[in-house]
């Protein structure tokens, strides 16, 4: 790529460069919160990436932290189907409903927080703080498995169809969290996991995250 980068509107109104990263391409595009109290610019933003798709310079393009009101209004006034959104989801907040959605809309869900960091690190007092890594489901299957909790957890994910993205700048935890292609959790487990989920964020909801909430 040569000369500098074109600009693109983002949904918090600050105005960046979109591809001054040395690259041709960027494989996927997301627009990272809903921002329902500007929701005409959040429009405005996805139809700047859709532009990008159609220019080849980016090869797909999704949201974030969307749910399915916000989902519908953006299709209603767009024309291309978010390939992905990135939400919130671990077996305190596994979405159901939400997921249900993106299955009938063709849009696959991608899972922040996928082992439930946030509940451990979103400010909560410790005595209050229940840790999906924890829970007794969980670390009783890590023990028949031979694998840690936070195997378990991914792997439920990954019966769910689901893409998780853990994070870690630990080599040893990237592999560990790789290393979960090896066993399979039975249907019955699966759901015991399932039950866990309490309908309660760790994370902002979706509803009430705005331009000046990270300010």
């Amino acid at each position: 790529m040569t000369g500098p980068a074109p600009l693109l509107t983002l949904n918090n109104g600050v105005r960046m460069p979109t591809l001054g990263l040395g690259l041709d391409h960027l494989d996927l595009y997301l627009l990272h919160w809903p921002a329902p109290s500007v929701f005409d610019t959040t429009v405005a933003s996805y139809k700047a990436a859709e532009k990008l798709l159609a220019d080849g310079r980016v090869r797909a393009i999704g949201v974030c932290n969307h749910t399915p009101a916000h989902l519908t209004d953006l299709m209603a006034r767009t024309d291309v189907v978010p390939a992905v959104n990135q939400v919130e989801l671990h077996p305190f907040f596994s979405q159901p409903e939400l997921r249900a959605f993106g299955v009938r809309q063709g849009i696959h869900t991608q899972s922040w927080s996928p082992i439930g960091g946030v509940n451990r690190y979103g400010g909560e007092s410790p005595d209050k703080v229940r840790d999906p890594l924890q829970e007794p489901t969980i670390t009783g299957l890590a023990e028949k498995y031979g694998k840690s909790p936070a195997q378990i957890i991914l792997r439920w994910q990954v019966e769910h169809d689901l893409c998780a993205i853990p994070k870690s700048v630990k080599p040893h935890r990237i592999a560990e969290n790789i290393a979960i292609f090896d066993f399979s959790l039975t249907p019955h487990e699966v759901a015991a996991i399932d039950a866990l989920d309490t309908g309660a964020r760790g994370g902002p909801d979706p509803d009430h995250v705005g331009p000046d909430t990270f300010s």
